[in-house]
């Protein structure tokens, strides 16, 4: 019989394997929170179903006397490779989301698959990868792949300068259309605007940014693309939050649309009350990574970010802030540790739910 561990929440038991480490935190927020249980809910997970039977790995020739297609082969390949078990998202709640720069040492093919075999189900694209592919094959091949393998292309990124006073702005929009084209063509339909820059600026060009946004959300709005403006922690222009919901308010335009990034949040000098100045349903994306100890934030770089759950930002507490502000959608793993983006997908996607789970997270798994 399979030894298992109780705890008891509000009018829901929780089965723990006795196999699973459970961090000594993530028991505690688990088994009680002062005096006040946490229901199942809160946590962004349902009861742990029982373990499905095995499946079995087609092979290439004849299943159960007929030969499969493309689809059904590929289909029952990720099932059989799947994990067993693991937390639901929540109706509603956030689930996991893996971004293709994660995986920058492999082409668009591996990464997909890659991530489609460890049970992912949300993916986001990046761009000049996908061109690659599309230069060898086709976007409706690229199409296929994702639908074949039951991923969702939820967020692609990205445009840069297109926000903040800069001589290469019309080149940007330029750019910006066929990526647009691109995005619509694997069924995207948003995608990240980051603020970057560390040139000086005055007053006067954030009365120009909401100019410069607006023109911009004109470009994406014939191809139904959501232009996500980030800041990001060392940005001159757009280096947090509160900026970032300026801008994005004085636009006034329905395709531009702020999001977040628990990196550049945690890691910048955004403060954590800023999460309330977000309104309902005001927050249209979120990557996902955890911001380390060491170095020191003024070292920070982006080869830093850590799985979530292994540094020290408060993940648990911005998620749930996150979703008393209506958030209901991805939550993307971005990370650019160059030895992690070199390698397996497979093996980093399965790792990234790992990290999820133990740290409790209030992150469905898809």
């Amino acid at each position: 019989m399979r030894d298992t561990r109780v705890a008891a929440t509000a009018g829901t038991a929780i089965v723990i394997p006795s196999a699973i480490v459970i961090p000594s935190v993530a028991r505690d927020l688990l088994l009680r929170r002062g005096e006040k249980r946490i229901p199942l809910t809160t946590l962004g997970m349902t009861q742990a179903p029982a373990p499905p039977p095995s499946v079995a790995v087609p092979s290439a020739g004849m299943v159960g006397g007929m030969r499969p297609d493309r689809r059904e082969f590929l289909g029952m390949t990720a099932a059989a490779v799947a994990p067993a078990q693991g937390p639901k998202a929540a109706p509603g709640g956030l689930f996991l989301c893996l971004h293709e720069a994660t995986s920058a040492g492999f082409d668009f093919r591996a990464a997909m698959e890659g991530y489609a075999r460890a049970g992912v189900r949300a993916v986001e694209v990046t761009l000049p990868k996908l061109e690659e592919f599309v230069a060898r094959e086709s976007t409706a091949t690229a199409r296929r792949l994702l639908e074949d393998l039951g991923l969702r292309p939820v967020s692609c990124g990205s445009q840069t300068g297109l926000a903040e006073p800069n001589p290469a702005r019309q080149k940007n929009l330029e750019l910006l259309k066929r990526k647009c084209e691109l995005a619509r063509g694997i069924g995207c339909d948003r995608m990240v605007m980051p603020s970057s820059t560390r040139e000086p600026f005055t007053p006067e060009d954030y009365r120009r940014g909401a100019d410069n946004l607006r023109e911009a959300g004109e470009a994406a709005r014939p191809f139904g693309v959501a232009l996500m403006l980030e800041f990001t922690r060392t940005a001159t222009f757009c280096g947090t939050l509160s900026t970032a919901l300026r801008l994005v308010r004085e636009a006034a335009h329905p395709n531009i649309r702020v999001m977040l990034d628990t990196y550049h949040f945690w890691g910048g000098v955004s403060k954590f009350e800023d999460l309330e100045l977000l309104r309902e349903g005001e927050l249209h994306h979120l990557h996902f990574e955890d911001t380390p100890a060491e170095p020191p934030r003024e070292l920070l770089e982006q080869r830093h970010r850590v799985y979530p759950g292994r540094g020290m930002a408060p993940l648990g507490r911005i998620v749930e802030a996150l979703r008393r502000k209506g958030y209901a959608g991805p939550a993307s793993v971005e990370l650019f540790d160059p030895a992690i983006q070199a390698r397996d997908p497979y093996q980093v996607a399965r790792e990234i739910r790992d990290a999820v789970t133990q740290a409790f997270l209030p992150v469905g798994l898809g």
